[in-house]
């Protein structure tokens, strides 16, 4: 073991005190940078602090704001829904409002609270509010003018004393002012009193379109008097029935028509008065026996009569007859109030303006011309256009002539004229709006950009019924729709039927069963008292039993038939299929004739053309059968095949075409088929040319030979 020296050890001790004392510096340097280093980090987390103290002042005062703008959003959503529910309530009845939340609740606890409802529901909120909005000045309107009794002749009145020299009628022969309309109804009211007639009374009016035809029954209203409003077309046993149904006690006819008149006089009760009117005062008899209104007219005063009883918001004030597409006509009741509510519903839901002058060349004796447009006359005070007879090639001229900015159609008047050739009329006229029934989806879009046309409102509804709509937001082929966040709102309803008798389809308790969304149904509209959901139906009240059904969501409970099968899509806007009675089946497929008539016309060059299903013997079910307007024999059934090739499926195609020399139609411009399927398609019984779908897919000339083959089951289908 070695031991060292003291030179060694006095060395090493050196060392170890300089060693000691480097270790000591660096530990007084760690020691001062550790404590400068924990003062800093103390700073540091001092101004965190304080820094996390004012971020939670304001996290606080913005949670505060959140939460009073949430408090106020909610204190203003359940005040607009106590708004809301206090309208509905006071409009349509306590037990509505406690429907719609029911159905709300169902609905959403149905759809196993799928997003895909909520989707929905904001989808279609603002088209929602909007008509809702809009329905509900509809019912504060009417609520006023029940409150005050009025009728459509005093609200008239109020217009043409506003109005008093804006013209109120216009035609291409003449034009009304308010204040003309006024003295001439008023002479028509003092010479019908003074003959006799009281409230309640009945008188025919028989007279094609022109403004003394408005003027004829607004005076016999404000006595009170009943005014049929009858089709100038009819004649014989359908004008007789037109009188008599409506138990009349006089008609009211135009010259032009006293041989329709006189062909019916012996048959008429005794107690029918004949007056005659003629454009000209010295008109001479007809030898029936009538008075001349027309001289009895031009000394008659033209202040308002005083009556013995003033006529009501809810008394009768004309009739309306369907159009007879199945029969002969039937007589639908019109009241002061539902003639009010028929005008002012299309005017808020349509969008009409004040500033509007409306283009009307439909016939005024049906209640899409003579309600519709000639309600915005008489009671808003809008100019409209009259014209005598429709014509496709003048629509537009007549439209940028009269600078009209509104403009009405119905049924096939769309399609005429978009048939007719190309010419800047089209699109120079000032028209924001048409609006109508029956502008098939097929040319919808077609029509509105050839003709510049930038809304259509296209409506759907019966004239005896309760159940109508309004497309109100300019959907492609959409009659209407029906709300699918509350649709009890507006308790109308597409129901689930037999397509072929129209009869509902209940369920075990006995209930109509609602169609669910792309599942066509026939259209009902719940019947209440309220005038805008009141069922007048028709005078003869067996016809207006056979249009009610009785127990349809709840026992007691009853609802307007209106035999029109419709669909909805997911987003409740409506869709017209066909009338139930209409669609056949063939080939274990149901078929729409109305889908097929629009494919066929348009593949004829858009000629008239009617579908219809026809027995074959052999055959289960019934095969379509198209009929088509052919009057110069230049159809083009190559195109018409292709067309239905590519269009249709099979099942859906004609299997047979008659060339018509002429078709009946209505006066509303609705082709009538009844007739035409009873004839069915055996050559030696008609007159028409008539044509078989081969298997070749070409349709050609059938004869005698060939319909015994079909009959014989050698040609097949």
């Amino acid at each position: 073991m070695n031991v060292p020296s003291e030179k060694e050890q006095e060395v090493t001790a050196n060392e170890y005190v300089e060693l000691r004392g480097r270790q000591e510096s660096v530990l007084r340097f760690l020691s001062d940078d550790v404590e400068g280093g924990l003062l800093v980090q103390q700073q540091q987390q001092q101004l965190q602090a304080q820094a996390q103290c004012g971020s939670s002042a304001r996290a606080a005062r913005s949670t505060t704001l959140a939460a009073c703008r949430r408090a106020a959003l909610y204190v203003a959503m359940v005040l607009l829904v106590v708004v809301l529910a206090s309208l509905s309530a006071f409009f349509l009845g306590w037990a509505s409002l406690v429907q719609m939340v029911v159905v709300a609740g169902a609905v959403f606890l149905c759809t196993g609270r799928r997003y895909r409802w909520f989707y929905v529901a904001a989808r279609t909120a603002p088209r929602d509010i909007r008509a809702f909005s809009r329905f509900l000045r509809v019912q504060w309107m009417m609520h006023g003018h029940s409150k005050r009794n009025v009728t459509v002749s005093e609200l008239f009145q109020e217009m043409a004393a506003k109005y008093p020299d804006k013209v109120c009628l216009k035609s291409e022969e003449e034009e009304m002012t308010f204040a003309q309309v006024e003295e001439y109804s008023n002479k028509v009211a003092s010479v019908f009193m003074e003959h006799g007639y009281r409230k309640g009374d009945v008188v025919a009016l028989f007279m094609d379109n022109r403004p003394e035809f408005v003027c004829l029954w607004l005076g016999l209203a404000k006595i009170g008097v009943v005014v049929p409003l009858i089709n100038y077309n009819l004649r014989l046993n359908s004008l007789l029935h037109s009188v008599t149904v409506a138990d009349s006690q006089a008609i009211i006819y135009c010259s032009d028509f006293a041989d329709a008149v006189k062909d019916i006089s012996k048959q008429l009760p005794s107690k029918v008065a004949l007056y005659s009117w003629s454009s000209t005062p010295n008109n001479f008899s007809h030898g029936l026996g009538e008075k001349n209104l027309t001289a009895l007219l031009q000394n008659a005063p033209t202040t308002a009569p005083v009556v013995p009883e003033k006529p009501a918001f809810n008394d009768r004030l004309v009739y309306i007859y369907t159009s007879g597409t199945t029969g002969l006509p039937k007589a639908a009741v019109i009241t002061n109030a539902k003639y009010i509510f028929i005008s002012s519903a299309i005017r808020r839901l349509a969008d009409f303006r004040d500033s509007d002058k409306f283009y009307c060349p439909l016939p005024l004796y049906h209640t899409a011309g003579g309600c519709m447009s000639v309600g915005q006359s008489l009671l808003f005070g809008s100019t409209l256009v009259i014209r005598k007879k429709f014509s496709a090639s003048a629509y537009f001229s007549d439209c940028q002539k009269f600078e009209c900015t509104v403009a009405q159609y119905i049924g096939e008047m769309c399609r005429y004229i978009l048939s007719t050739p190309p010419k800047p009329e089209d699109t120079q006229h000032k028209i924001r709006l048409m609006f109508g029934n029956g502008l098939r989806p097929q040319i919808w879009k077609e029509f509105v950009d050839r003709f510049n046309i930038p809304a259509v409102a296209e409506f759907y509804g019966a004239t005896e019924g309760n159940a109508n709509i309004v497309n109100i937001d300019n959907t492609v082929g959409a009659i209407g729709f029906v709300s699918r966040i509350l649709p009890a709102v507006y308790p109308i309803s597409i129901i689930k039927v037999d397509p072929f008798s129209g009869e509902p389809i209940r369920d075990k308790n006995g209930l109509c069963m609602r169609c669910a969304p792309d599942e066509p149904g026939v259209f009902v509209g719940k019947i209440t008292s309220h005038p805008s959901r009141a069922f007048l139906g028709y005078v003869n009240k067996k016809d207006s039993e056979k249009k009610v059904v009785h127990d349809v969501f709840t026992k007691g409970d009853m609802a307007f038939l209106s035999g029109d099968l419709l669909v909805a899509d997911e987003f409740g806007y409506l869709y017209f299929r066909d009338r139930t009675g209409d669609t056949f089946r063939w080939k274990g497929e149901n078929v729409s004739t109305s889908e097929v008539e629009a494919v066929v016309s348009n593949a004829a060059g858009y000629r008239d053309a009617v579908v219809y299903g026809v027995e074959v013997p052999g055959n289960e079910g019934r095969a379509g059968m198209a009929a088509i307007l052919d009057q110069e024999d230049n159809l083009d059934l190559t195109a018409i095949a292709e067309g239905v090739r590519k269009a249709l499926p099979a099942y859906a195609r004609p299997q047979f075409i008659r060339a018509l020399r002429q078709v009946e139609m209505t006066g509303t411009f609705k082709l009538k088929k009844k007739d035409l399927q009873t004839e069915g398609f055996n050559p030696s019984l008609l007159k028409d040319k008539v044509y078989y779908f081969t298997s070749k897919g070409e349709y050609q000339l059938l004869t005698e030979a060939a319909y015994q083959d079909i009959i014989a089951g050698k040609i097949r289908f």
